[in-house]
């Protein structure tokens, strides 16, 4: 499948490194010198395109999204910091009749970790001895303080019935690719669960798989459906 990458940083480059095991070749290529206020994303541009990855930045995805939905194009999204404007996304989406696929966090080890967050949400929700907490530590490139991925643990803990405040935080520091934690503290113990990403290629295999499934695809749809629809 011919694939576009919009958003032509380092997640972009380990993307189009790994595409072909995903069965995809990276037929363009729109960065910061040739996309701006999207200037590239035209039918010329698109006309051999199935499917379209973006990772570029929360100020521009959802106008990317619009106009590469409008050209018919599915899109898998990388990018967060936008998710207030998920209604807008979906509307431009079943306007076009394409689909996408979005996640704060494309690590398969991650999705996996969601469920543990929101089963232990759910044991100790009864157990009013011991308050949550929930932390996050990413590379000072990263924008967006507290990530998606943090926000979206704990609305996953939320959801699954734990009703009682859970404390965030976030830092920045360092090439650092990602720890997630969440915690339960009480006066006799603590238990804690943590991810650590060691590098950026499983975000990358996640995102190329996420792509793979969107392909034919119609509406909007969270990670998660690539793996429990």
């Amino acid at each position: 499948m011919n694939l576009a990458i919009v958003g032509y940083g380092k997640m972009g480059r380990l993307v189009e490194e790994l595409a072909p095991q995903f069965g995809f070749r990276v037929c363009l290529r729109l960065d910061i010198d040739n996309n701006v206020n999207g200037a590239g994303i035209t039918r010329e541009n698109f006309r051999s395109v199935e499917v379209a990855m973006e990772f570029s930045t929360p100020s521009t995805t959802v106008e990317n999204i619009e106009k590469i939905s409008a050209l018919g194009v599915n899109l898998a999204v990388g990018t967060t910091g936008w998710y207030e404007q998920l209604d807008r996304v979906r509307a431009a989406v079943e306007r076009a009749g394409t689909g996408l696929v979005y996640s704060p966090n494309y690590s398969v080890g991650m999705m996996i970790f969601s469920k543990l967050a929101e089963a232990a949400g759910r044991y100790f929700q009864p157990e009013a001895d011991y308050d949550a907490w929930a932390y996050e530590i990413h590379h000072r490139m990263k924008t967006d303080a507290p990530s998606g991925t943090l926000l979206k643990l704990r609305q996953v803990m939320e959801q699954a019935g734990y009703r009682r405040p859970i404390d965030v935080a976030s830092n920045r520091a360092g090439a650092i690719p990602g720890t997630h934690q969440i915690g339960f503290d009480s006066e006799a113990d603590t238990i804690t669960l943590t991810h650590t990403a060691r590098s950026r290629v499983g975000f990358a295999r996640g995102a190329l798989r996420a792509a793979q499934w969107v392909n034919g695809k119609t509406g909007v749809h969270d990670f998660a459906a690539v793996f429990f629809s």
